[in-house]
Formats: C-alpha cells, structure tokens, sequence
C-alpha cells in the first residue's frame, strides 16, 4: 500500500463513528482502493481492513467510515492506498488480499457523550497559500501556524474535540486581477496544495476538522459581481468544494451500506458533542440579492436554524456563519450580515422572544479576531455572544482589522420594542492568530494564540 497523496483527514466524529478521507493517485487508468485499519490505542490486535474504492471523478479520493467505535476512546491508525492487479477487484475481495500497510500510524480520538464535561475546540478561517504555476510561493508562510496548534493540542487539557474552519480554506481567486482559478483542474490542484502541506496534513490526520466555505473558495464577494459567465466557475469550485471539504463532514448523509453519499442536498449542517450543538451555516451559496427578498440563508435554512434554536435541548448552541453576524464594518459591510438587517433582525427577535440562552456565533472572514457582547435595552435576560477568529495566515497584499474597523458606536438594530445594543469585550487582534475555546460548566475562554503559539489574550464569556 502507498501514502495517502492527500491526507488522511479525520472529519465529522462521533462517539462511535468517524469519517476519514484519503486521496490517492491515478495509474494508467487502474482501478484503485483506500483502506484502514485500526486498534484501541496501545492494544495489539489491528481490526480487519475496511475498504473503499477510490472515484476517480472525485479526484481519485474516498471516505472512510469507521464504525462501531467506543466512546471518549483513543484510537491509532494506518491508512493507504492501492491499485490491485486485477481490474475485476471488489472492495469485499481486496480484503482477502496479503496487503503490505503503510508503516506509519496516526491517531484520532472519539467523542463523550456527557454532558457537563469540559470540552475544547480551535476556531481559525482564512488561510492564504499562493500558488503561482502550480506550485506553492512561500508554503511555509501559510502552513507555520499549524505546527503551533498541533503543539497546543498535543500538549493541553480537556483534549481537543474539533478544529471549525470557518472559510477561505483555500484562495481561488489569490492572483485575482491577474489569473484566477476558474477551471476545476486548477482548483483541484490548489487543494491538493494546501491540504498537502505538512503540518496542516499532519494537524488534520489526527483531529476532527469541520469547515464551511467563504467566497474565495469562489471568487471575492461572491455573488455580488456573478454574470452568467461565472456559472462554470460556481460549477467547477463548488465540484472541488465538495470533494475536499464536504465528503467528510455531516452535509454528507450515510447511504444504507454505510457509505457516504457524496452528493449533498445543502452544504449548511448540524452536529452535537454532549450537550453542545453546532449549527454551520451556508452563508454564501443561498444568498438572493433581489430587492423583493433579500436575504443571506435561504428560507429553508432559515426555518431550519430557527427551529433548530427553539427545540434543541442542548446547553450551548453554536452558530458558524463564514461572514460576520456583527458588529459591522464601517466599510465594505454589506457582504456579511449587516447587509441583510431584517434576516438578521428575525434570528435575534427569535432568540429575545423564546429566551433562548447560551447562544454563540463564531465567524472569521474580516482578517482581525475578537469577541463581542450583545444585549437589549428593554430586555434584560437576552444575551447573545459572537467569537470572530481570522486569519491563519494572511497576504501582504490585505489589511488586517482593528477596532477602527467597526461600527461600535450605535445600536445594532432598532424595534418598537428596543435597541440591540453591542460592545467589544475583547481586544482586536490585527495579526496571523487562531482561537482555543475552552468550553466549561459556568463560562467559555477563549484564548487566542499567535502564529508561533504565544498567548495573546483570554476572554472569559459566562454562560447562564
């Protein structure tokens, strides 16, 4: 068996299932497989070779899905992949194959299902490779900060559930003005760059990574400035997208067989750990711009998350949308959701009107992190928090925010029944940075760490 080409990268977990994708490569046309095998870390018995076989118009990449697994359990693992002499292989008759594995073993860990239990995450967004030819400029730059986090979580407790990602995993657009990516060939190649990097590809072998996508998974703003000769580019980048990004997470259903089933419905989801739930927008792909109706999720979504903040029993609730729910930019605000006041404005109203509590949206996109407090004039039990995490690794070429940035000298939103009202209760942080969210009984802190690993600030955000 060879090395993955790309990967392997642990996906959605649960506690007692994860997803693993891989990619291999092609050979003069042959069919080719991926497998697994796996053990509770440190035991000696390896579990017998699951397989999947590897689709080569999905980049000649598969999903792995390990089932059956115990809770809040460490496991090792070693994957590869491989192109059997026979064509007529199946993926039951490559197990009774005498496979040679691949000598290296990576490690992932399942989830706990109880409740009150401290739980970590990291949060980043926008991550900048350039490529130029092909190949990456400078790829230390925009894969540094990843050896900073593995650090981290290798050496932090409560362990480390999930990475979000919350956009821009890649730049398709980064020489905009001069040759952006358009086809699939070309945005195919910019993830097997970015993903390939080593210590991003090492982070993410071993850690649950969950990601949403931005415009430049596209193209800047999008769709702002789309005419109709953009329809192949919006095809090409969401096919790259959902090889890449969305087979390995919960967007994917399972198929009766327990295999992925790589074409999903919509790109937003939902996921839980314990007594915390996750809601992941798509921000970008559903929007209408219409005067007659205006909005940044699409009504199904929409009804969705509501119904989602109104029943879920979960503790916390968190809400990833790739762009900024607030506060809002001085200029330029109208891509992220001060755009689109009245969506914004029936989510806040949904949460003040059921006294929904602990709810906390998380986002990147603005270059610049921080967290902010919103409350209500007349309403002294609504309390809503936002964590903004961005960049992991900024271009020379884009600013990064600062406090100047933002509109925090007035009211959010204004009803009859009284002004949303938000203030920074963090310092901006204007370099490259990601999020440790520590999630405890009473309060959540958010530490936020340099490139390097450095600590720069921690926010303590009670929770009710």
């Amino acid at each position: 068996m060879l090395k993955p080409v790309v990967g392997p990268i642990i996906g959605h977990t649960t506690t007692h299932q994860t997803r693993i994708f891989i990619r291999g490569d092609f050979q003069n046309g042959a069919t080719a497989f991926a497998g697994i095998r796996y053990r509770i870390t440190d035991s000696k018995q390896w579990s017998k070779g699951l397989f999947v076989k590897l689709d080569a118009s999905r980049d000649q990449s598969g999903v792995l899905v390990v089932d059956n697994l115990n809770p809040d359990t460490d496991y090792e693992y070693q994957t590869g992949w491989f192109t059997p002499m026979s064509p007529t292989h199946t993926v039951e008759s490559v197990a009774e194959l005498p496979l040679q594995w691949p000598r290296e073993t990576w490690r992932f860990r399942t989830r706990s299902g109880q409740p009150l239990q401290p739980r970590a995450y990291i949060l980043g967004s926008c991550r900048y490779l350039r490529l130029t030819a092909g190949l990456p400029v400078l790829p230390q730059l925009g894969d540094r900060i990843f050896a900073s986090i593995s650090q981290l979580i290798e050496g932090t407790q409560p362990p480390v559930s999930a990475i979000m990602m919350s956009g821009d995993q890649i730049y398709a657009d980064d020489l905009n003005l001069i040759a952006p990516d358009r086809e699939y060939n070309e945005i195919i190649a910019k993830y097997r760059a970015a993903f390939s990097q080593p210590n991003i590809s090492r982070l993410m072998s071993g850690t649950s990574t969950y990601m949403i996508l931005d415009d430049h998974e596209i193209e800047d703003n999008w769709p702002a400035n789309a005419d109709t000769s953009d329809e192949a580019l919006f095809h090409n980048a969401m096919a790259a997208y959902e090889i890449y990004q969305a087979s390995h997470s919960p967007a994917c259903s399972l198929t009766t067989n327990g295999q992925v089933n790589t074409s999903p419905k919509h790109y937003w989801y939902q996921f839980s750990d314990g007594d915390i739930e996750w809601f992941v927008t798509d921000s970008r792909t559903r929007r209408n711009l219409s005067r007659e109706n205006r909005r940044i999720l699409d009504e199904e979504q929409e009804q969705a998350l509501c119904k989602w903040l109104i029943e879920s029993p979960a503790r916390i609730k968190f809400v990833v949308t790739s762009v900024m729910f607030y506060p809002d930019r001085k200029m330029n605000g109208e891509d992220a959701w001060m755009g689109f006041p009245e969506q914004r404005l029936r989510l806040l109203e949904t949460i003040r009107r059921h006294r929904i509590r602990n709810v906390v949206f998380i986002s990147g996109d603005v270059h610049g992190s921080l967290t902010s407090r919103l409350t209500h004039s007349d309403d002294p039990d609504f309390e809503v928090h936002t964590i903004v995490s961005s960049p992991l690794s900024n271009s020379k070429l884009l600013p990064y925010a600062t406090a100047s940035t933002f509109i925090l000298d007035q009211p959010l939103a204004r009803t009859d029944a009284g002004e949303y009202r938000h203030t920074l209760t963090s310092e901006v942080v204007s370099q490259d940075n990601f999020a440790h969210m520590v999630v405890e009984a009473g309060h959540i802190l958010v530490n936020y760490h340099d490139r390097d690993g450095k600590r720069l600030q921690t926010i303590n955000i009670p929770l009710r």
